[in-house]
């Protein structure tokens, strides 16, 4: 859990610990039996998070505060009932919620509430016995604290500053407009932004209009990057307004992307392995050097990199936080931030972030004067490099400030009510044109991030920061005036909990498997004319603690001990080379039923006779499979099939007066030989796309697999699956397949091997088997259409027009509305063929495609499953009209 310094680092564990505790604390009175799981993973995640973040960082949060005091003014508070809705983000809500507990009732109320709600998991419940208050009630009260203690600030602040003006602003599907990077002239902008909805990408637009001229990064359809670091970092322009250089995560290890802004174009990528992370890249005026902050052995320190040479130097080397590097335009100092002036290392006494200046000849660091007990973060360089705009958090409220830097005498530029930040508390919001002094920031508002310009930040009459909200304490997380509390008293002691010893030991890590999880076990027992008949089924899954090795086994037990299913598999995921082994036995039984009525024994009775079919596939096998990226995968697997079958006939006769059984026999009849076969695996897997709340919406995917057997029938099957989605107009998808699977060679059309069949409702709707009819085949009982849904090699294409219906219906809010509901219009085509039955495009062949059209619904159940109808048209049945067609899986 490593961060960008020591103080993030220290948040990370701390919030991660307190999980640990939450767990032991309500797992004590745990029966220590399989299956058995603490009442903390019941509860909501306002619940637990929020804890773990009140408990780690105190009721003294300006980014949890300026939240608050956002929903506040817009009289949105939540009650907490509503607090599961995902609007309302755990983490902020939950320690707002936790600080006025804890506020009011003591610190010790946390103990206390943690302990009984450990019997029953009724969070509701136990704030009522432990607070002495009903929700409703403590929910008025926490709304009336925030009122309080935020409408006071209202009336010195501004809600936007009057001589900015709006650059980007988002909706609630656009939620985060942030890393804004000015060119030098300050006419162009690049940020990072989730206005396509799907991820987050980067974007080039006029900061004069705001229009957008290029979407320069795109992640959701061909991330190229796993991250664009948007919560830590931003871009840099060079200083001829050509180039721009951006930090990023490619195929697992930190890159340098350059970009050629006048095509867009990448110009050049520096990969650096020997690091984990790069962060704030700035570019020298010459042009020749990028410098930026990185870590390495997980401390950040600030790195140069010669373009020319490709050397890398190290400009700092120490355990102290070294961010945000900012090259002055006269190129003779680096700005960064630094905690190495406010931290003691031998007590772990971690203290704020300040600015310091940097010779980037000499490596010699300077102190520069700022806000002590508060955040000074995110500088930017003045044009004359004279002085240095940045971020502090000093009067409780995150907003801009400038010191001049021969004076050291220190401006107030903004005064806003919940303050300019980005995702974070250290995230970069801030951005200064190097030529024309235009500075753009993100402003949190409304529950988003924007970003704003202001086109002349020296022409502003800056003020000297001043005492404006007197007693207030904006930092201060309501009831709380002022900053109190056990906890906090323990969170700024940095002896308390302090091991004497500073040499530990150090072993290495052994894994130990233990259950993790039980499935909710399945048991069914009856009692009929046909005797006493019991199945059931368990799944176990089990883990070491990193999860490194994975062990699943499963058994479901029916009617008959020859029907039984068993499956073992272990995984290793220990590296990115993922691989695994599995042992199966699973029983496929088909069968028909007959009734009727004659004499057994000389006396009347119903005879009852049921025909079973059993194909039981035995296999033992192993599996690999190696990511190159997030997008591109190749698998591998091989091993041994056993396929036996068996039939029989099950006879029963009742006496048609009495009841009492005359009959109950099996019969064994004869059954195709088994077979057996060594098998092997290989495909590659392609997967961009963007998956809806019931199918994919937007991007492409494709599998090209090849699997030879080799034994009682040698054979190889091919699979060809392409997908493709596109999105001409949000939210419209056109959705595309093209689908082929075959098996090819000597025994590919053996009739054990059942035949492949395409007219599943996945495949080509309208033509599903239990849709038919007598009328629809010849007295000798054959079924033309229904016959040439069978063969050995299909060829499937589907289209596919769908959008969320209430979006379009503009019933609710979001994507999809009031209702994850998506409508869909099809046309689905395909045909199955054997070698001696060819399809109508091969050599002699006269199997002709078959084809449907029609609308449908689906829509995603609570998240457990997606029903689908379809009101479909197949067009050759002749005698079959149009008519409803349920299904259970999402769109292809």
């Amino acid at each position: 859990p490593l961060g960008a310094s020591l103080a993030e680092s220290d948040h990370v564990i701390g919030h991660e610990l307190v999980h640990v505790f939450q767990l032991d604390i309500t797992s004590l009175d745990l029966p220590k039996y399989a299956g058995t799981t603490s009442p903390v993973l019941r509860l909501p995640l306002w619940f637990i998070e929020g804890m773990a973040e009140y408990l780690s960082i105190g009721a003294v949060d300006p980014h949890t505060a300026m939240w608050m005091r956002d929903v506040t003014r817009r009289n949105k508070l939540p009650q907490i009932k509503k607090l599961i809705d995902p609007r309302f983000f755990p983490y902020r809500y939950g320690q707002s919620l936790w600080a006025y507990i804890t506020g009011r009732w003591g610190d010790a109320a946390v103990g206390a509430i943690m302990k009984e709600v450990s019997k029953t998991g009724d969070y509701e419940d136990v704030f009522k016995k432990v607070l002495n208050v009903s929700l409703d009630t403590l929910s008025k009260d926490w709304h009336e604290s925030m009122k309080k203690a935020y409408t006071p600030i209202s009336k010195v602040t501004q809600i936007t500053d009057t001589s900015s003006r709006p650059l980007f602003i988002g909706n609630r599907e656009n939620r985060l407009n942030v890393s804004p990077a000015l060119s030098p002239n300050g006419k162009q902008i690049v940020f990072l932004s989730t206005r396509d909805l799907f991820s987050i990408d980067m974007y080039l637009a006029d900061s004069d209009t705001g229009k957008i001229r290029q979407k320069l990064v795109k992640t959701a359809i061909d991330p190229h990057f796993e991250s664009l670091q948007f919560i830590k970092s931003s871009g840099c322009w060079d200083k001829e307004g050509k180039r721009f250089v951006f930090s990023a995560i490619s195929k697992g290890k930190p890159v340098l992307s350059l970009v050629n802004m006048e095509n867009g174009k990448t110009e050049k990528e520096v990969v650096f392995k020997e690091l984990g992370e790069i962060l704030n890249p700035t570019w020298s005026p010459d042009g020749r050097y990028i410098a930026f902050s990185a870590l390495e052995g997980g401390m950040s320190d600030i790195f140069m990199y010669n373009l020319e040479t490709g050397k890398l130097e190290k400009r700092t080397d120490d355990s102290f936080a070294d961010l945000y590097p900012a090259w002055s335009p006269d190129g003779r100092t680096i700005a960064f931030v630094t905690d190495r002036f406010s931290t003691e290392l031998s007590t772990l006494n971690i203290g704020e972030y300040q600015l310091a200046l940097m010779d980037p000849g000499t490596g010699e660091i300077k102190q520069v004067p700022g806000f002590i007990g508060a955040k000074n973060i995110n500088p930017q360089w003045s044009p004359d490099s004279k002085s240095l705009y940045f971020m502090s958090d000093t009067s409780g409220i995150s907003n801009i400030y400038r010191i001049d830097l021969e004076s050291k005498k220190i401006f107030q530029v903004s005064n806003l009510y919940t303050g300019v930040s980005g995702i974070m508390a250290s995230s970069p919001a801030l951005s200064v044109a190097q030529e024309s002094g235009r500075l753009a920031y993100c402003l949190y508002e409304d529950d988003k991030y924007n970003i704003y310009s202001m086109d002349s930040p020296e022409a502003i009459e800056c003020k000297e920061p001043k005492e404006q909200f007197g007693e207030l304490m904006p930092s201060v997380l309501p009831p709380r005036e002022k900053p109190e509390g056990e906890l906090l008293g323990l969170l700024r002691n940095p002896l308390f909990g302090l091991p004497e010893e500073t040499e530990f030991e150090v072993s290495d890590y052994k894994s130990k498997l233990s259950l993790d999880y039980v499935s909710p076990p399945q048991l069914g027992i009856g009692v009929g004319r046909f005797g006493t008949y019991a199945g059931g089924g368990l799944a176990l899954f089990f883990s070491d603690m990193l999860g490194y090795h994975n062990v699943f086994t499963m058994m479901q037990v029916n009617r008959w001990i020859e029907d039984s299913v068993a499956l073992v598999g272990y995984q290793n995921s220990r590296s990115r080379f993922n691989w695994g082994a599995v042992a199966q036995r699973i029983p496929y039984l088909m069968g028909g039923f007959t009734s009727g009525l004659d004499e057994v024994y000389g006396e009347l009775a119903i005879i009852e006779q049921e025909y079973i079919f059993r194909q039981t596939n035995y296999e033992l096998s192993g599996f690999a499979s190696y990511p190159f990226n997030q997008l591109r995968r190749f698998e591998i697997s091989a091993g041994y099939r056993f396929i036996d079958f068996d039939r029989e006939i099950r006879t029963s006769a009742i006496s048609y007066y009495s009841g009492r059984m005359l009959i109950n026999e099996r019969e064994k009849l004869p059954a195709p030989a088994s077979l057996h076969f060594g098998f092997a695996t290989a495909a590659f897997v392609y997967d961009s796309s963007f998956f809806g709340a019931t199918s994919p919406i937007l991007g492409q995917s494709y599998r090209l697999e090849f699997s030879p057997f080799i034994g009682t029938l040698n054979h190889s099957t091919l699979l060809v699956d392409y997908r493709r989605y596109f999105m001409p107009l949000r939210p419209f998808t056109l959705a595309f397949r093209f689908l082929h699977y075959g098996r090819y060679g000597k025994g590919a059309e053996d009739s054990r091997l059942y035949p492949l069949f395409i007219g599943y409702e996945s495949l080509v709707r309208g033509y599903n088997t239990g849709s038919y009819s007598v009328s629809e085949c010849d007295s000798d009982g054959n079924c033309f259409v229904y016959d040439r849904l069978f063969g050995s090699k299909i060829l499937v294409a589907n289209i596919e027009f769908r959008f969320p219906l209430f979006n379009v219906l503009g019933i609710g809010k979001g994507y999809y509305g009031i209702l994850p509901v998506e409508f869909a219009g099809f046309f689905d085509s395909g045909v199955a063929w054997y070698d001696d039955d060819k399809a109508w495009f091969l050599s002699g062949g006269e199997r002709r495609f078959i084809s449907s059209a029609g609308v449908g619904l689906r829509m995603n159940v609570l998240g457990y499953f997606i029903l689908g109808v379809n009101f479909v048209k197949p067009f050759n049945r002749p005698q079959k009209g149009w008519y409803f067609q349920l299904s259970f899986m999402p769109g292809f």
